[in-house]
């Protein structure tokens, strides 16, 4: 009996390879079409939230080969709006790593998008983007100053949370380096 195979998913696990191909010999770690920003290690995930250098590469490689874009070494080539295009799904990427690194350091309850897999995030990013960078992480009662955003408004709420992200990324940067 012949056995039905559906190309559209089939072209996605061949893109995920492609994106992950740099990753796992790096990181040294298993990347695939359901990796989640949860099953990442933080030394990864680390690396990954710092935002310069090697790692925009990596993020720039698996968004453009998920996009169909080529590699992350033709980002050059690429014309402006595509280029724009790749910056705003590595930007919105980059703000759910940061987010995870908030969650494993228990700043975080939880963060929009947190339950989306790294390829879904990047795949359906025209779709889930606008909603997903609508919602405000939820802060951690346990968190000193969550007494005073729990009082704030959305807006105020978004900046004690983005305020964040440098003590953030000079802590888990000291707990491990690549």
């Amino acid at each position: 009996m012949s056995q039905v195979i559906d190309l559209k998913e089939s072209r996605l696990l061949v893109a995920a390879k492609r994106g992950f191909r740099n990753w796992s010999p790096y990181f040294k770690e298993e990347f695939g079409l359901t990796t989640r920003l949860s099953q990442i290690s933080l030394k990864t995930l680390s690396f990954l939230a710092q935002g310069r250098d090697k790692c925009t590469f990596y993020l720039y490689d698996l968004i453009m080969n998920l996009k169909g874009l080529g590699s992350g070494f033709e980002f050059e080539e690429l014309s402006p709006q595509k280029k724009m295009s790749v910056i705003d799904q590595y930007l919105f990427l980059l703000d759910r790593i940061r987010f995870e690194c908030m969650k494993r350091m228990k700043w975080l309850e939880s963060y929009p998008g947190g339950d989306f897999t790294l390829v879904e995030l990047i795949v359906n990013f025209d779709k889930l983007a606008p909603r997903l960078q609508a919602e405000i992480p939820e802060l951690s009662a346990d968190y000193p100053g969550y007494k005073e955003y729990s009082k704030m408004n959305t807006f105020d709420k978004e900046v004690f949370v983005r305020k964040l992200i440098p003590q953030v990324l000079e802590e888990i940067q000291g707990a491990t380096t690549l």
